[in-house]
């Protein structure tokens, strides 16, 4: 199971956040009083929620230990629960108004059974909203799949990250199906980083966490230097000395 470190991941705080306003900007002004955030992170999401809700009840759940414990430190005055997503839903009530879910899904499987589960915490015409990035063939992803799948590093890496993200196609077929009302909508994030470093340092905290964890001192910084080797030919620098690093994301929300 891969390890979650806070601090690294909240090293883009601002770009890692702006896709939760975007989507708490989507829930009802109105009517929402109990809210839970589905994989809360540090609780970076979770603040988002409080300052649109300032009277909520808002519980933010995680499988990670370190997330949740980073998000007491910051947020101690919120309420947080150590619990995996879906097993631990059986212990939660099921009377929220809202379930959000930002950049988390990704990370686990069987959709067409976790969405069903994820709409049945909330009272009827409670709305489900959801981020999950869909940027598996942008630049940076294809050249991390490359690398872990070569000759020289596929031995040392046998547990392969499974990607267990739907198409919109069939994200929407299965909402469709079970909500009266679906929207769905993809948005294309372009952060500005110092340099492709940045873009190393990102996925250090997410993408090639699974691999990292495979190998031991020094062949992780081996690993880490061949790919960005190939970062700084995929990602130029600008004239300002910039580099653009474009992120797509899908977006549903859906009515119970």
């Amino acid at each position: 199971m891969t390890q979650w470190d806070s601090a690294l991941y909240l090293k883009y705080e601002q770009e890692r956040t702006q896709p939760s306003r975007d989507l708490a900007a989507r829930l009802p002004q109105k009517g929402v009083s109990r809210i839970l955030d589905v994989g809360c992170g540090p609780g970076n999401s979770t603040h988002v929620l409080r300052r649109r809700y300032p009277g909520a009840y808002i519980l933010g759940i995680d499988g990670s230990e370190n997330m949740i414990g980073q998000a007491r430190r910051s947020y101690p005055q919120e309420s947080w629960q150590v619990c995996s997503a879906p097993e631990g839903f059986r212990r939660l009530p099921h009377d929220f108004d809202a379930v959000f879910s930002n950049a988390c899904i990704q990370w686990i499987p069987k959709h067409p059974a976790l969405i069903p589960a994820m709409l049945e915490l909330l009272r009827p015409g409670g709305m489900l909203a959801v981020q999950v990035p869909m940027n598996f063939q942008e630049p940076v992803h294809q050249i991390i799949d490359a690398a872990v799948h070569s000759e020289k590093w596929s031995r040392l890496l046998p547990q392969k990250r499974i990607f267990h993200t739907l198409t919109p196609e069939e994200y929407y077929a299965h909402l469709s199906a079970i909500s009266s009302s679906v929207s769905i909508w993809q948005t294309i994030y372009y952060h500005s980083m110092d340099s492709a470093k940045d873009i190393l340092d990102w996925y250090r905290g997410t993408g090639l966490r699974p691999y990292l964890e495979q190998l031991p001192v020094g062949k992780k910084e081996e690993l880490e230097e061949d790919i960005f080797a190939l970062l700084r030919q995929e990602y130029p620098v600008q004239k300002n000395g910039k580099i653009i690093y474009r992120f797509p994301r899908f977006f549903f929300t859906a009515v119970k």
